[in-house]
């Protein structure tokens, strides 16, 4: 069979720890199609440093864990959905360990009563759970090692999925998925695949921004797709910015984790000054949007670089036991956090918005899901408490797939896919245009629409975005299509929806915070920020 003429069952579109928890979760008679655009570990959870929060100790409670994340979340989480996950918390750190996922311990056994628990900004306790400082490393190579044994599962690596395709068949004439569009990046070759079910699982969005602690897959495939086929978006103006990447020319993307502060690093200015009791009670272990904004304050009102980050304080032994990898990865940068303080900035991290769901991970569209990071569930509200993000994939995974399995247990009968239409389009010979828009997008978001903006800025922005929208069009419907030009295409549909949500949204609060609209009107602030295409 041709891959041109393919079905299956599932389509999983990313391979984390969403997509592949999905593809674990899911009953062994249904075949399932896993497709990355890369190989299948190149995506954030493999560079996840921190580690998965969940209810273990004794001293802690899971209204603990609902009150610090509803309050890092600045009161706009679903508290409904926020109950559901936290109660899953030691039910997904059970199935991990059952699938070789080995996190750290205090003693000799990997019995959940023996798991080293750390802190981290937002939490009241000790309850992240994690493997050394390499958590999305472990959750990934264990998780890939059970997929690929998995005789009902394709995996498809190299492969960039273009856009959903949908018919209105569906119960009750309601719009549904019957497949998408790929892109064979390695052949160069285009098809389509069938399936009753698509599950996005992409990731979020954060590579529309200049400076990002995420790698280069994070660009909002998912939840452009979605909404070019008809689905709401919600909260999108609440990008997370990471507090503390590694301030140096060659450290592309490197995050130094939450859990240096967790157990006890300092933020200093240039002087040996700690700023952030200023700023928070907490200080150090204050939520990210209080701390990267303080950060970048303290950047702008001195005019420098970067702060610093120094857990030097702390012994040798310590530290090369807690953060082996972030030991070693900073002494190729010359730097020594055992003796010397790490200069950092903030970088945007996490998309705390995304494509609307219900509890089941279902979108708007029959058959079509989405979990993780490009889902908006309303676990995060208008900021995401560190180490939640892992937990919702999996809980996430879990109701999805329960739900799939009921509903494909009386499938429909789907039509034939029309195959992909190239007969008007020539290869390009301008690859600049995408290189430059690429640059350009970048650079006036983080401009624009970064940690503190105005309406002004926001405005400028969507001028930008408008005009750069237009020319990417013409783009795609004159010249073949590229992977470059493909994630270029959803950063551009992306950041339109980040900056219609900055501009609908007239409060400042949580990830959001502009200068023209400081006062919090709460009962205001409580609403998300719904997006609905103009198709539905």
């Amino acid at each position: 069979m041709s891959d041109s003429s393919l079905s299956f069952d599932v389509i999983i579109v990313g391979s984390g720890a969403a997509g592949l928890g999905l593809a674990l979760s899911l009953p062994e008679h249904l075949s399932i199609a896993v497709l990355s655009k890369l190989n299948l570990s190149e995506g954030a959870t493999f560079y996840a440093q921190g580690g998965i929060s969940a209810v273990l100790d004794e001293i802690d409670s899971l209204g603990a864990h609902q009150k610090d994340t509803i309050k890092a979340g600045a009161g706009l989480c679903h508290e409904d959905i926020v109950e559901l996950v936290v109660s899953k918390g030691k039910e997904s750190i059970d199935w991990l360990m059952a699938n070789n996922v080995k996190f750290s311990t205090h003693g000799d056994t990997h019995s959940a009563k023996k798991l080293h628990l750390t802190k981290e900004g937002g939490h009241s306790h000790r309850r992240v759970v994690h493997a050394e400082d390499s958590t999305g490393r472990a959750v990934q190579v264990a998780l890939n090692d059970q997929v690929v044994a998995k005789g009902n599962i394709q995996i498809f690596e190299h492969h960039h999925v273009i856009d959903l395709i949908t018919d209105n068949n569906g119960l009750s004439g309601q719009r549904r998925v019957v497949g998408c569009y790929v892109l064979n990046t390695k052949k160069d070759r285009i098809f389509s695949l069938k399936a009753p079910c698509v599950t996005l699982a992409t990731g979020g969005a954060s590579k529309v921004y200049l400076y990002t602690s995420n790698p280069d897959v994070s660009t909002g495939d998912g939840i452009a797709m979605a909404w070019r086929a008809g689905c709401r978006v919600a909260n999108m103006e609440f990008m997370q910015f990471h507090p503390t990447c590694l301030y140096h020319p060659k450290a592309k993307s490197f995050l130094i984790s939450e859990a240096v502060r967790g157990e006890g690093g300092l933020l200093l200015l240039p002087n040996g000054q700690r700023f952030m009791p200023a700023f928070d009670k907490r200080a150090e272990l204050a939520p990210r949007d209080v701390v990267a904004r303080a950060i970048d304050h303290e950047m702008k009102r001195l005019g420098i670089d970067s702060v610093f980050l120094d857990i030097s304080h702390l012994s040798r032994p310590f530290i090369q036991s807690h953060f082996p990898m972030l030991y070693r990865k900073c002494l190729d940068f010359g730097f020594d956090m055992t003796k010397e303080p790490l200069p950092v900035v903030p970088a945007a991290h996490y998309t705390c918005g995304g494509i609307m769901t219900d509890r089941n991970g279902l979108t708007d569209i029959e058959g079509l899901y989405a979990i993780g990071e490009t889902a908006f569930t309303g676990l995060h509200g208008a900021n995401r408490m560190a180490s939640n993000s892992i937990l919702e994939c999996l809980v996430f995974a879990k109701q999805a797939s329960k739900h799939i399995t009921q509903y494909l247990k009386h499938p429909a009968s789907l039509p034939s896919l029309l195959p992909w239409d190239e007969s008007k389009v020539i290869n390009s010979d301008e690859a600049i245009v995408v290189s430059h828009n690429w640059v350009e997008l970048r650079q006036f978001m983080w401009d624009y629409v970064g940690i503190v903006r105005t309406t002004k800025r926001l405005q400028r922005a969507k001028n930008r975005i408008t005009l750069l929208n237009k020319e990417i069009e013409e783009y795609y419907a004159n010249y073949h299509v590229t992977s470059d030009f493909l994630e270029l295409r959803n950063l551009a549909h992306t950041a339109e929806l980040i900056i219609d949500s900055a501009l609908k949204r007239k409060e400042s609060g949580g990830l959001h915070y502009t200068r023209d609209y400081l006062a919090l009107n709460d009962k205001a602030f409580k609403k998300d920020t719904i997006l609905t295409p103009s198709r539905q």
